[in-house]
């Protein structure tokens, strides 16, 4: 798969250059983060701080135009990936420094729809054109978004995929693809289930089996030559208070 993320990138240069953080020069940590993670990395971000901790600015955008952003040069000090890859993706050209990269949390994928949907048990006998009505299916961008890429597999995989492949809207990264369920533009989403419990205006409909796609692990390291007060605050996203936070939010420990 790297060599398809490899490729992804250079398409994504013109989105990467107009998604460039608005704080950028801010001092203190910054952190570029997968889009689903803004709700509990806004908490555990607000808490370190308030313990004393350096000033923390967190950038969100999809994982793969994060990704780009640092290969441009963009002064993170720590990425956090929605998968592995891309985290890959920056080792192997040396971006990264390795010996700081861990597995931080985990995820689950899930079917999402208006406030009140029904919930169902998602499977091969799962008639999701059927609950579409007609409408469209939102998902982050399947071929370069970890959420979108995660979706389509686990659709493919349970043989869902052709009934709705031509009703897919698809979004810049997750909280995209989340905004369109809310606003009431798709009946259902594909999002983390994380992303579920971080919105109101959705319910949970179902949880995809996790065998229908890859785990979904966000893996975060030091950028080479980050500030020095970047390691404290990668330091706390794996403390006991971190973690709690993360698991409240709806992530889960990284393998499970």
């Amino acid at each position: 798969m790297t060599n398809v993320f490899r490729c992804l990138i250079a398409a994504l240069a013109i989105c990467a250059a107009l998604a460039t953080p608005s704080r950028v020069g801010a001092e203190g940590v910054l952190v570029f983060a997968a889009a689903s993670l803004k709700t509990a990395l806004d908490s555990i971000a607000e808490a370190f701080e308030a313990q004393g901790g350096h000033s923390v600015t967190v950038s969100y955008a999809a994982s793969s135009v994060l990704a780009r952003q640092i290969q441009l040069g963009a002064p993170a000090d720590i990425f956090i990936s929605a998968n592995v890859e891309w985290m890959d993706v920056l080792e192997q050209d040396g971006l990264l420094d390795p010996v700081s990269r861990v597995d931080l949390v985990g995820n689950q994928l899930a079917l999402i729809g208006a406030a009140g949907s029904e919930r169902a048990e998602i499977g091969p006998d799962f008639n999701l054109p059927e609950r579409l009505h007609g409408g469209y299916l939102s998902m982050a961008l399947v071929d370069a978004v970890p959420a979108g890429i995660y979706g389509k597999s686990a659709l493919q995989s349970l043989g869902l995929w052709d009934g709705v492949q031509g009703q897919i809207a698809q979004a810049d990264n997750v909280r995209a693809a989340l905004a369109l369920v809310a606003a009431g533009a798709a009946p259902l989403g594909v999002v983390y289930r994380s992303d579920a419990l971080a919105e109101d205006r959705v319910s949970l409909v179902g949880v995809f089996p996790a065998e229908a796609h890859a785990p979904i692990v966000y893996p975060a390291s030091l950028i080479l030559d980050s500030k020095p007060e970047a390691e404290a605050f990668l330091a706390y996203l794996q403390s006991e208070a971190a973690t709690a936070e993360f698991l409240r939010q709806g992530f889960t420990l990284p393998g499970r």
